[in-house]
């Protein structure tokens, strides 16, 4: 359902950087880019994440509410996910770890250089 999304950014290098490398980890890869924006994916099929300057030409804000969740196949790639991001100047927002109510639901949280939210999560579910 979900083609891809969007996230703003003040300073499209530095966001680049970053993101090239965090997905890159998760076997991302540029699909379309241009001087205003750079969006990544992991299939044709898949649904993607770019980075763009707003088109309006204001500054870029972080959306109160607003987080992208990236769902991985385990715990271990949460969790080394969740530290690239760290190493690459990303900033805490919840350690890897299970969360609430839901059985089986693993989940690490950060915000990148920009402060936009993300999380990388895993589904445990017994068979």
């Amino acid at each position: 359902m979900i083609g891809y999304v969007t996230l703003g950014t003040n300073d499209l290098e530095k966001a680049v950087t970053f993101y090239d490398q965090l997905l890159a980890t998760i076997g991302a890869t540029r699909f379309l880019e241009n001087e205003q924006f750079v969006a990544w994916t992991t299939g044709a099929e898949d649904p993607g994440i770019s980075v763009t300057k707003p088109f309006n030409g204001e500054a870029a804000t972080v959306g109160n509410g607003n987080m992208v969740a990236i769902m991985l196949e385990s715990n271990e790639k949460v969790d080394a996910f969740y530290q690239k991001a760290i190493d690459l100047g990303g900033s805490c927002e919840g350690t890897p770890g299970p969360r609430g109510e839901m059985p089986g639901f693993y989940a690490a949280y950060f915000r990148d250089l920009d402060g936009n939210k993300l999380n990388a999560f895993c589904m445990n579910m017994p068979v």
